[in-house]
């Protein structure tokens, strides 16, 4: 039973650290240095795409196994477009503000190579639990590294954290523009491995 519950337990934390999708993979690009102006851009691009990772998985996993292999791809990625497109509707409903500061790289989620690559690699070779909890792991691991780097982005950028100004003045402009994002990147993928070596 232990034994059980550990490999649960690593499903979600294989995510968040050892197959970070952002600082040791290196997917999802597009959306890590496009949307991560703030810390508040980077937290809301990362919950919408977990959404879509953990529901997208538990339906993957549940039709896989009655999936033709010549078709698998286009009907992964209709099951994905599925679930962005209720979120984007539920964003539009309850956060325009947020969907609308987000918004091409919300229906891009569809083509985010961790999504695809999750529902390929994983979730159509495992039960729907397992799916679910890869998804979680490998979610929240995207959502805590867009966050990190927003928030960095923010503080040296602006000045600000959450939105809250507490260092007076501009900042330095180049953190909240596309230079600034290669530089946090680099830095923390630094850091991150570093960490990742000394374990």
């Amino acid at each position: 039973m232990e034994d059980k519950t550990m490999s649960k337990f690593q499903l979600i934390t294989k995510g968040l650290v050892k197959d970070n999708p952002t600082f040791v993979l290196l997917l999802g690009m597009c959306p890590t240095l496009a949307t991560t102006t703030s810390a508040v851009n980077g937290l809301s691009m990362g919950l919408a795409t977990l959404f879509v990772l953990v529901l997208s998985n538990m339906a993957i996993s549940a039709i896989a196994p009655v999936v033709p292999d010549k078709v698998h791809i286009p009907v992964y990625i209709v099951v994905i477009a599925t679930f962005v497109t209720i979120l984007q509707l539920l964003m539009q409903a309850f956060t325009p503000g947020i969907y609308a500061t987000l918004g091409l790289f919300i229906p891009l989620i569809v083509v985010n190579c961790i999504v695809l690559g999750r529902a390929e690699a994983f979730a159509s070779k495992h039960s729907v639990g397992d799916s679910a909890l890869d998804g979680l792991g490998v979610g929240l691991g995207f959502t805590l590294s867009l966050t990190v780097i927003g928030l960095v982005r923010e503080i040296l950028g602006s000045g600000s954290a959450f939105g809250w100004k507490f260092l007076p003045g501009d900042g330095m402009l180049a953190f909240v523009m596309a230079p600034g994002a290669f530089l946090v990147l680099g830095y923390l993928m630094v850091l991150f491995n570093k960490y990742l070596a000394k374990k």
